[in-house]
């Protein structure tokens, strides 16, 4: 029985055919990280360590409700990368799923057609919507299918995410053009990647972010779209204690029922959200 869902905008369709124009893009979104933020990257280590030392405090959490979630890697990175995410997302209660596609070298022939067919079958196998959960490049991934299938997808959550502004404002993007063979700066695709999809989407984003431009991971807030700070590196974000806590809070909200994330007591201290 596929659980209720939120009244939601009308679905924006998909196609490339009818693309809308890119939005306004300011002179500062235009640039990616520069050399300091990119150092800073060498966090990770430090917040995979970080993570083992709060494992206590997380699996104190609020479990979930068993519902199924596919988490999807970033560029040049495998379903090894998010292991840590989803033994996490497991021991809250949640069924997880890697994306069985090897590395992730961007859009190739089959990979999104699989990807598609992945949710539909965990869909049915379910019989309940499938929450996706996708880090930088992966998150892509994670917004188009929900577009492509609203009524099989419960909710998004990106890590890291570059769904908007300057499409080269990232320090990966020459790496991407050469494994995927597609131009990052295809004005309709670009424009198509900009859509909010059309179920409750969370962006965790950093502002230190030494790879993706923080400007180019904001939602545009609605009543079902959100975006939400924490200080993390781009490599360590499926591991960073801090957007975990933030990613089991949204996987825990009821579709029906679902709130933006509160920033008030404690929470001020580690998390901002955009209004």
């Amino acid at each position: 029985m596929t659980a209720p869902r939120p009244k939601s905008k009308p679905r924006k369709s998909s196609s490339l055919a009818t693309p809308q124009p890119p939005a306004e893009v300011h002179a500062d979104e235009m640039t990616a990280p520069n050399a300091l933020l990119l150092m800073l990257e060498g966090r990770m280590p430090w917040e995979a360590a970080a993570l083992l030392a709060a494992t206590p405090w997380l699996r104190r959490l609020p479990h979930g409700d068993g519902h199924p979630v596919i988490v999807f890697p970033g560029l040049g990175a495998n379903d090894l990368s998010t292991w840590p995410l989803r033994n996490f997302l497991e021991a809250l209660g949640y069924v997880t799923y890697p994306w069985h596609q090897g590395f992730n070298f961007g859009p190739r022939h089959g990979v999104l057609e699989q990807c598609s067919s992945n949710v539909r079958r965990l869909f049915k196998h379910h019989a309940e919507p499938v929450s996706l959960v996708g880090w930088s490049l992966g998150g892509i991934y994670a917004r188009e299918l929900a577009k492509e299938l609203p009524d099989h997808v419960r909710s998004v959550v990106t890590l890291g995410t570059p769904f908007t502004g300057h499409p080269r404002a990232t320090n990966a993007w020459r790496f991407f053009e050469w494994v995927s063979g597609h131009k990052v700066d295809d004005p309709r695709l670009m424009a198509q990647i900009r859509e909010t999809p059309p179920v409750p989407t969370t962006s965790i984003y950093s502002r230190s972010d030494g790879i993706v431009s923080w400007r180019c991971s904001l939602n545009e807030v609605g009543p079902l779209s959100e975006n939400i700070e924490v200080p993390a590196s781009h490599l360590g974000l499926g591991m960073n204690p801090l957007a975990l806590y933030a990613l089991a809070d949204r996987l825990a909200q009821h579709p029906e029922d679902w709130r933006p994330f509160e920033v008030s007591g404690v929470r001020k201290w580690f998390f901002k959200t955009q209004d």
